[in-house]
């Protein structure tokens, strides 16, 4: 079993840290909505209170690596130029996209999309973290702080969401692959 160094990339980038980010958002929402519980006890306690701000910031850290993952290491490879008179464009995502009228829409909605939302995720979940952590046994005295709390995570998990959605139908179209090929396990000799 092999895979390329740009497939694994990828795989590390989407199916890793953006599904970790996706997975521990709901984790968040849940975590949230019981802190605003009337009927919980723990959700004035210190203990809980700091978790709420270590569980944010871990998930700012994995909205960081995904969007720098993705923008510094992926996307020059999705936007590599193919050389003039270049026939076989497998290894040049975009340019595989804008070459067929069915799939040329991936590129002008799908990554033009991709590549400004994503970056709405980190900066939300930053700003939700440092709310958490700034203001953590205050919360419940200010409503309005708590409703831009939930806001700010809230819009991260939608545009990390979309950001996901159109990065897979992305790769499905035009993966991003090519680079050494690395064995990931070796099959029986025959």
């Amino acid at each position: 079993m092999e895979i390329t160094t740009r497939s694994l990339w990828t795989l590390v980038h989407g199916m890793g840290f953006g599904a970790l980010y996706l997975l521990a958002g709901s984790g968040a929402i849940a975590l949230l909505y019981l802190r605003s519980s009337a009927d919980e006890p723990a959700s004035a306690s210190p203990k809980g209170d700091r978790y709420l701000g270590i569980y944010l910031t871990a998930m700012a850290a994995l909205a960081w690596l995904t969007v720098l993952s993705g923008t510094y290491i992926i996307y020059p490879w999705y936007r590599a130029t193919a050389p003039t008179g270049t026939a076989n464009l497998t290894s040049y995502p975009r340019a595989l996209l804008l070459s067929h009228p069915a799939t040329k829409q991936w590129h002008l909605i799908g990554m033009e999309w991709k590549e400004h939302v994503a970056w709405l995720v980190p900066i939300a979940i930053t700003m939700a973290a440092f709310i958490a952590i700034k203001y953590a046994r205050d919360l419940k005295n200010h409503p309005q702080l708590r409703n831009a709390l939930y806001g700010f995570v809230i819009t991260s998990l939608f545009a990390a969401g979309i950001a996901g959605f159109f990065g897979a139908m992305l790769d499905k179209n035009a993966p991003v692959d090519g680079g050494q090929t690395v064995q990931l396990l070796q099959g029986e000799k025959e």
